[in-house]
């Protein structure tokens, strides 16, 4: 056991957090040795454990096939960002940190057009696309919506705001100016946004890669309409909180009121459009309305002060 728990040496390395998902991690584990060996310079493969009682060691140990690319590290705070902070903490003396969900799968290539851009550009992060794959077919209503459609931007696109399932990031950069994810949104989910935004704002450089692809399994239960008015939810939600802390103790009533008045606006015009599409009996404008009202009734609340907890236990 101990192989999987001493600290490397490599110049890159693949993080990928679990909380108990052992099919998860019997998966992809092997996937990213795959990706490892295929990069120079050296890599390696970091999974973090957020499970209280650790119990991923051992499908870890066994996933890994006795690898010595493969290193196991517990972190028994709850919470998405300590789990983040942990893979930062244990990167070590590694110049290079990627993030990586454990439902995920990465194409060929994947790590290496990651490390590529981010070579070419100097950029000090860069994000790569997510594309779905449904464990069901999607119902009418949801394709209506389109509530799993995801951004996709051309190779070499500056942006200012990333989720942590598909990123590079530069550690060296990030020690250099003391950024971490921060514990204030473990459970309820945007420390990612807040950290993306905080690096952005520091003057780090992200750079889009549409081709560096993973494909995220989305399963059955995450398909149907309340789960996906509640992501709808939570994603207005987020936005509010993050924005006003990014503001600081000093943020004034004005930022508060344009995120209440912006929030209202969204769950007006959603609210009446999905009306629209009632009397008319047109799906689209049903699926699309609630979803902009469900996003506004986010941004209202959390300027407000209502926290949604995405990952309370």
């Amino acid at each position: 056991m101990d192989n999987i728990e001493s600290r490397g040496n490599s110049e890159v390395v693949i993080a990928v957090l679990t909380f108990k998902r052992p099919d998860d991690i019997a998966r992809i584990i092997p996937l990213l040795i795959e990706q490892a060996v295929s990069i120079t310079p050296s890599a390696s493969v970091l999974v973090v454990d957020n499970d209280p009682d650790g119990g991923a060691r051992e499908d870890v140990a066994q996933a890994s096939g006795g690898s010595d690319l493969v290193r196991y590290v517990h972190e028994p705070t709850p919470g998405i960002a300590a789990a983040r902070n942990k893979a930062l903490e244990e990167a070590g003396g590694a110049r290079y940190l990627v993030f990586i969900d454990d439902d995920e799968t990465p194409f060929p290539n994947w790590l290496r057009l990651l490390m590529t851009t981010l070579r070419d550009t100097g950029a000090q992060a860069v994000v790569g696309s997510v594309v779905s794959d449904y464990e069901i077919p999607l119902t009418d209503w949801v394709k209506a919506g389109r509530f799993f459609d995801r951004r996709r931007l051309p190779t070499g696109t500056d942006v200012s705001v990333a989720a942590t399932n598909n990123l590079l990031l530069d550690v060296n950069w990030v020690n250099s100016i003391g950024l971490r994810f921060d514990n204030h949104f473990g459970v309820t989910g945007g420390s990612d946004t807040l950290f993306t935004r905080q690096l952005h704002v520091a003057g780090g450089r992200m750079v889009w890669n549409d081709e560096a692809e993973v494909i995220d399994r989305v399963p059955a239960k995450r398909t149907h309409a309340k789960w996906v008015l509640q992501r709808a939810y939570r994603s207005g939600n987020g936005w509010s909180r993050v924005s006003l802390y990014m503001a600081g103790s000093g943020a004034h009533i004005g930022l508060r009121a344009r995120l209440v008045g912006r929030g209202l606006i969204r769950l007006v015009g959603g609210s009446t459009r999905a009306l629209l599409g009632l009397l008319t009996r047109d799906m689209t404008h049903q699926a699309k309305g609630l979803r902009t009202a469900c996003r506004g009734a986010g941004l209202l609340l959390g300027a407000l002060g209502q926290h949604y907890s995405e990952y309370r236990r």
